[in-house]
């Protein structure tokens, strides 16, 4: 066992399954570990490596912006911040940004900004609509968003009213919008660790109309599917809806903590000087790597190529599929955000998941029988090859035991 894996067992808490290797250096699409081995990142850091590691615009991005200062107070105007917030909103929606530093404090921002509509409006709404399975983080405010008791346990909850819908359901979600006249639904346009659960676009659209029906915020969390994941730059983009409120972080900022909420022009001037803040967001260095993955994605056209990516990773986990039917039960996802879903013990795929590590491929389980991935969009043929036959050994290999 490493020295660095006893270590941190003595002085890191006990928060993480962490797998047993040691990562000394990220190249590409791969990760190295501290005895030399390469290992093909098919999870780039819980979604959020997009350009894969070490890309040179983000290198760049971060020489020239550390040449110049790593952070600020917000009592002063920050041009990289500025900068990627008027990106952002040509991307998607007329409106302005809070910046945060994670996903869960984007959550916690948006329902702040939830709470302020609704005394503005001087009606009699509360709660909030989510999806069952869903996710928006850990911290008290989000965790009670996040629908999956193994997260939110018996922790302490915020009051505001939380009202689970069934994903793809739009009669029971009018249901709910007429009984309880809630302020919002927060929603995943793909659930990630719910289960990589895609909401159609007829079932967006029909939440949208519902949504304009009887004057609910509609909040897009495009935490994980967003920055190009999905094919588009947010998920929603694919299904023409409009939302009120976007929340976004992993992929935006390169490898550094960055986050936010862009909200739509109705909703951007109700924040007023105290009524929220942070001291690290938005990092001028977080800030000026978010850019230079803008201008990769957009500029140098990468989403296009990693659309192109993606379908072949997806046609490659078919024909798989066609060749282990009695293992692949399904294959969901959208663009670089799958999930294979196996018909197989727990243990079974966990296995599967070790025995991809040690032939130097990283996935992801979630749901206990669900490989998740989500690759950069950088990944290449030779890449999607390499994945391939290593999970058809792994398949082969459980075919062989049972």
């Amino acid at each position: 066992m490493s020295n660095w894996i006893e270590r941190d067992k003595q002085a890191v808490m006990s928060t993480y399954g962490r797998l047993p290797i040691v990562i000394a250096k990220g190249e590409g699409n791969y990760l190295i570990d501290e005895d030399g081995k390469k290992y093909l990142d098919l999870f780039t850091g819980l979604a959020v490596n997009i350009l894969g590691h070490s890309h040179p615009a983000v290198l760049k991005a971060l020489h020239e912006q550390g040449d110049q200062f790593l952070h600020i107070s917000n009592v002063f105007y920050n041009k990289p911040a500025i900068t990627l917030a008027e990106k952002l909103t040509k991307l998607s929606i007329a409106g302005k940004v809070f910046f945060t530093n994670s996903g869960a404090e984007s959550t916690e921002a948006a329902v702040k900004l939830i709470h302020k509509w609704t005394k503005r409006q001087g009606e009699e709404r509360r709660g909030i609509v989510v999806m069952k399975k869903s996710f928006h983080g850990r911290t008290l405010g989000a965790l009670k968003l996040t629908r999956q008791p193994g997260v939110y346990q018996d922790f302490p909850v915020t009051d505001v009213p939380v009202y689970e819908v069934e994903p793809g359901d739009s009669a029971a979600l009018e249901t709910i919008f007429q009984q309880h006249q809630p302020a919002a639904i927060i929603a995943e346009p793909l659930l990630g660790s719910g289960g990589i659960v895609p909401l159609s676009s007829s079932y967006l659209q029909a939440m949208e109309a519902l949504c304009r029906q009887y004057g609910v915020l509609l909040c897009m969390d495009e935490i994980q599917t967003g920055v190009g994941r999905t094919g588009t730059f947010f998920a929603y983009q694919d299904a023409g809806i409009e939302p009120d409120v976007i929340l976004f972080a992993k992929g935006i900022g390169g490898g550094l903590p960055l986050g936010g909420i862009i909200a739509a022009e109705k909703l951007a001037d109700l924040f007023q000087p105290g009524d929220h803040g942070t001291t690290f967001a938005p990092s001028p260095l977080s800030a000026a790597l978010g850019n230079a993955v803008i201008d990769v994605l957009i500029g140098q056209q990468q989403l296009e190529r990693g659309k192109e990516a993606a379908d072949l990773l997806l046609t490659s986990i078919y024909e798989l599929q066609k060749r282990y039917p009695h293992f692949i039960n399904e294959v969901r996802g959208k663009g670089m955000m799958l999930g294979i879903v196996l018909d197989l013990e727990p243990a079974h795929v966990k296995a599967i998941q070790r025995g991809l590590l040690e032939q130097g491929v990283m996935v992801d389980v979630t749901q206990q029988t669900i490989i998740r991935l989500l690759p950069p969009l950088t990944l290449s043929e030779e890449d999607i090859e390499v994945f391939i036959t290593k999970l058809e050994q792994q398949l082969a290999d459980v075919g062989g035991r049972s």
